[in-house]
C-alpha cells in the first residue's frame, strides 16, 4: 500500500483511531490533512509523532456539524490541492451514553448531529470534489453498535446504523465515476472513547470477544488503508468489521 503523490483528508484525525490512520498514511507516503474540533494538545502531539513526515501533515480545525465550515474547507482544497484529494477517512464521532428512557434530548441530538449529520456534511463535499476527477476512496468509521444495539447507546447505535445506510446509497451513486465508498467497523479498541468503562464492564466485554482482548488503533488503521488502496477498486458498498470476532 503505497500512497505516494496522494492526498488524504482524515476527520477526527488527531486522536485515537483517526490518529493511527493519519500516521500510517504518512508512513506510506501520503499527504495528510487531519481535521479536529478543538483539542490543540492532541493536534500538537500528532505533529510531533509524525517526525520527518510532518512536512506532509496539515492540521485543520473545524466542527463537522457546521455545514458552512465543512463546505468552506473543501472549497479551499480546490486551490490547495490542484491534483485533488484522493482519499477521505471520516473518523469524527462522539458518544453520549444513557438509558433511552432517561436520555436527555441534547444527548440524542448531539450524537445524531455529529455522527450522522457530520457524515453527510463531509461525504457530500468529498463526493463533489472527487466526482469532478473521476476517482476517489471514501471510508467511514462505523461501529458494531449499528447491529448489536448496546445498552445505553440508542443514540450512538442509531447514528452508526444510519451511517451504513448513507454509505450504501452513496456507493451506488458514485460508483461509475471510479469512487468507492465503504465502512470500517471497529469493535472495542483501546482508545479514550473506552476510558469511562468500569472494570467489571471492561471484563465482561473482553469475555465476549473470541480473541479475548480489545483491539489496537493500528489494527483498525491497517484495515482502512487496505480499502483506500488503488488496488481495492472492486470493493464498494460494504462494511468491514475489525472487532475481534464480536
Amino acid at each position: 500500500m503505497n500512497f505516494d503523490a496522494q492526498t488524504a483528508v482524515v476527520t477526527g484525525g488527531t486522536r485515537g483511531i483517526g490518529r493511527a490512520i493519519s500516521l500510517l498514511l504518512l508512513e506510506r507516503g501520503a499527504r495528510v490533512i487531519a481535521t479536529y474540533q478543538g483539542n490543540e494538545q492532541a493536534a500538537s502531539l500528532l505533529q510531533q509523532a509524525a517526525g520527518t513526515a510532518a512536512e506532509r501533515l496539515e492540521l485543520e480545525r473545524f466542527d463537522v456539524t457546521d455545514y458552512a465550515a465543512v463546505e468552506s474547507f473543501w472549497n479551499g482544497l480546490e486551490q490547495r490541492c490542484p491534483q485533488g484529494v484522493q482519499m477521505l477517512v471520516h473518523c469524527a464521532g462522539i458518544r453520549r451514553d444513557a438509558i433511552m428512557a432517561m436520555m436527555p434530548l441534547e444527548n440524542w441530538r448531539s450524537v445524531i448531529d455529529t455522527n450522522l449529520g457530520g457524515s453527510f456534511n463531509v461525504c457530500k463535499q468529498a463526493a463533489l470534489h472527487m466526482l469532478r476527477r473521476r476517482y476517489g476512496r471514501i471510508v467511514l468509521i462505523s461501529s458494531p453498535a449499528r447491529d448489536h444495539g448496546f445498552e445505553g447507546q440508542a443514540n450512538y447505535s442509531a447514528s452508526k446504523a444510519g451511517q451504513v445506510g448513507l454509505m450504501r446509497s452513496l456507493a451506488r451513486e458514485v460508483a461509475r465515476r471510479g469512487i468507492t465508498v465503504n465502512c470500517v467497523s471497529p469493535g472495542f479498541i483501546e482508545t479514550e472513547l473506552l476510558a469511562d468503562l468500569g472494570q467489571k464492564q471492561r471484563e465482561a466485554y473482553v469475555a465476549s470477544l473470541p480473541l479475548g482482548r480489545f483491539g489496537r488503533p493500528e489494527e483498525v488503521a491497517w484495515a482502512v488503508a487496505c480499502l483506500l488502496a488503488r488496488e481495492a477498486s472492486y470493493i464498494t458498498g460494504t462494511t468491514l468489521d475489525v472487532a475481534g470476532g464480536l
